[in-house]
């Protein structure tokens, strides 16, 4: 599965902050930020910091999205 973190660019620009804004009020290292942007994998306390700066819950900054060929929705070990 892949991760989207389009919703919280979404909601950032609705709440008219940029991404140093985030990473400074959520405590959050540059490389966390980072990570978000190019979708990939932040651990969970990163987006709960997040969450807890933008009032919201994980699906509201987050999605997961199957890779093509997932068919029955089970995840693959890498």
């Amino acid at each position: 599965m892949e991760v989207s973190y389009k919703k919280l660019w979404k909601l950032l620009i609705d709440k008219d902050m940029k991404k140093k804004d985030l990473q400074a009020k959520a405590g959050i290292s540059w490389t966390s930020v980072t990570k978000l942007s190019k979708g990939e994998n932040v651990s969970m306390e990163v987006l709960m910091k997040v969450c807890k700066v933008l009032e919201c819950n994980i699906g509201d900054i987050m999605d997961l999205i199957p890779e093509e060929g997932d068919t029955n929705g089970e995840l693959k070990e890498e």
